[in-house]
């Protein structure tokens, strides 16, 4: 798991292409333009990221929610198979603007979800509504996409904690992705260019086509150690293992949005819900 740094350096990669020109008659058919992803919605925690989300059926005076990592909760990792739902909280969250400024703290009335079994991943409900934080400050949830993510899709990872963004593409997927005494399922790989660093975890992963947020940043293989604490490896379907040292995975949360009913509850009897529960 990506743990906050005391420090880090960072390196800047400049790529520029060339390309001969096309033929006269060739059509070439234009591209859907990208949309811009920015700090605004994102949250930066005592030890991690976040992002103020709702799903395609959240109202505006639904109480907001915060989406992280498991590993990322006050009161430490989650047990494998331990599933918190409903537990008293009142964490702050200091909420960014476009260009990654604090314009406010947010506060939690509960962890509504985490757990560290299957997917790596943290919801708390907030004492305050989604309409209630965009006629404040201007800011609107980023939404959760309810459509699993393809191969190659481009992304970029929005660190609120460290205020910086990443830019990749999704390489692939771990059947399962095992770190120490946790495993998780369905993974997102990302290619090499998406170098996250501690502090980085529970950052939204955007899809930049449709600026939608299809998975939580968690970890990545440090040193090059094989399913160690830092150094998660690959399993696949017939038991094979594959460490990629350097490489970094998310955890997919198109999954919850099945999950949360009216008013924004999570509720882990509705059709289609298929996380862990308690």
């Amino acid at each position: 798991m990506k743990k906050p740094l005391v420090g880090a350096l960072f390196a800047l990669l400049l790529l520029g292409a060339g390309a001969a020109p096309a033929a006269a008659e060739t059509l070439v058919k234009p591209q859907p333009a990208a949309k811009a992803v920015d700090f605004a919605g994102t949250v930066a925690l005592s030890n991690c990221s976040g992002s103020v989300v709702r799903t395609p059926d959240s109202q505006p005076d639904d109480p907001a929610l915060v989406l992280s990592n498991g590993h990322c909760l006050e009161t430490g990792f989650p047990g494998p198979g331990e599933v918190i739902v409903d537990q008293p909280s009142s964490r702050t969250f200091s909420l960014l603007n476009s260009s990654g400024s604090k314009v406010a703290t947010l506060r939690a009335s509960k962890i509504a979800y985490a757990t560290m079994t299957d997917t790596d991943a943290s919801l708390y409900e907030l004492t305050t509504t989604y309409a209630q934080i965009q006629n404040s400050y201007g800011i609107k949830a980023l939404e959760l996409n309810a459509a699993r993510p393809a191969q190659g899709t481009a992304i970029k990872v929005v660190s609120g904690y460290w205020k910086r963004i990443y830019s990749c593409s999704i390489d692939g997927f771990a059947y399962r992705l095992k770190e120490g005494a946790w495993t998780w399922k369905d993974s997102v790989r990302y290619t090499s260019a998406c170098k996250t660093i501690g502090g980085t975890s529970g950052s939204p992963v955007i899809d930049t086509a449709t600026g939608k947020v299809v998975a939580v940043n968690n970890t990545g293989n440090e040193d090059g150690a094989r399913c160690t604490d830092n150094n998660p490896c690959e399993v696949d379907e017939s038991g094979n293992v594959t460490v990629r040292k350097g490489i970094n995975y998310a955890q997919q949360t198109y999954g919850f949005v099945a999950c949360i009913g009216t008013g924004n509850k999570i509720d882990l009897t509705r059709p289609g819900c298929v996380l862990p529960k308690p």
